[in-house]
């Protein structure tokens, strides 16, 4: 896999190690006074104004250097510490905690729910003993909505009691957790760095869907049409999150990304991996299993990003009879490449 660079943090200190060295102001010029003048007179000097730092080519350097050093680590060891991808297969529960109706997360009662999540983690490990499992919450976490809000931009963030509840779930039962954001009539810039208190935290992961974005898109509401981002706000994600890993010193973030169609994700080549960020291209459409498995193809396998994800719905697959929601061992014979993320709504 070949790493592209992207973005960390600079601060003073690592001035040195860039090899830089700044005079941020200079001495006022002294003057001689010539003959004649009084003991009051001075020079026609004046204070130099401090030099100006170029602050964000400053940044960019810091970036690169970050960067080059994850890659390398990357490029000797395989991998960066504590990378979950693609030594495990992540196996999560969707949702939001205070909604029955978005996904199993919140549709059954907290200790019903993780009885059957730990059967269905039981299974997965049964279908592929050679790859361990890393348990998962996907909570959505800003959420797009059916009215425009006081600021007109069609989301809502849950609450900070409910987001720190769901962390409390995730540690209590051994799992990661993932925030999920569609921005609605926003954009991941603005609603990304609203999470940025938890994304600093090493078990905490982002989700970004779009087809809930549809800033690109006036007047549209959620639901109405299926929204769209391009490349560059999946670059800009990338960048983000690793940046959070270099400050942090963090070990790499997951970040998935929802698709079922191709117009959901615009020139997909033009994303540009970091391995401080490890990206899964998320199979996130329902129906009976032969077109899922079309749209894995066409959308997933085809158009190739990084890991891959796959969505099995609980109450939409199976609907009408015969057709059935996949098993793990059905979707582990039948897609290639075996997805590393599995998600159940």
């Amino acid at each position: 896999m070949s790493y592209f660079r992207t973005a960390s943090r600079f601060t003073a200190p690592v001035l040195a190690s860039l090899g830089l060295a700044l005079s941020l102001t200079m001495l006022p010029g002294c003057g001689a006074r010539q003959e004649g003048e009084t003991a009051t007179a001075t020079a026609d000097s004046t204070t130099q104004k401090p030099v100006v730092v170029d602050t964000i080519a400053l940044k960019k350097q810091a970036m690169r250097r970050d960067s080059l050093k994850a890659d390398s680590i990357a490029r000797k060891n395989g991998q960066l510490p504590g990378a979950i991808l693609p030594g495990h297969r992540i196996v999560a529960f969707y949702g939001n905690i205070r909604s029955k109706g978005m996904g199993i997360l919140g549709r059954e009662p907290k200790e019903q729910m993780f009885r059957k999540f730990e059967g269905v983690l039981k299974e997965w490990q049964a279908a592929d003993p050679s790859i361990p499992v890393q348990a998962a919450l996907h909570n959505v976490t800003i959420t797009a909505q059916g009215t425009p809000g006081k600021d007109g931009k069609w989301r809502l963030m849950n609450s900070k009691a409910t987001i720190e509840e769901v962390i409390s779930w995730a540690r209590e039962h051994k799992c990661i957790l993932f925030l999920d954001v569609q921005p609605g009539h926003s954009t991941l810039q603005v609603e990304v760095p609203k999470l940025e208190q938890y994304l600093k935290q090493p078990d905490i992961h982002l989700g970004i869907d779009p087809e809930f974005s549809l800033s690109t898109m006036p007047g549209v509401r959620p639901n109405q049409r299926i929204g769209t981002l391009d490349a560059k706000d999946v670059n800009w994600t990338i960048n983000y999150l690793a940046r959070l890993v270099s400050e942090n010193k963090l070990p790499p973030k997951v970040l998935t990304v929802h698709r079922f169609t191709r117009k959901m994700l615009t020139n997909y080549k033009n994303i540009k991996l970091d391995p401080r960020v490890q990206v899964v291209m998320h199979m996130d459409g329902h129906g009976e299993p032969t077109l899922k498995k079309d749209s894995y193809h066409d959308y997933i396998q085809t158009e190739p990003v990084q890991y891959t994800g796959f969505k099995l719905f609980y109450e939409y697959d199976a609907r009408p009879k015969p057709h059935h929601i996949m098993t793990p061992k059905e979707v582990l014979t039948e897609l290639t490449p075996k997805p590393l993320y599995i998600q159940y709504q």
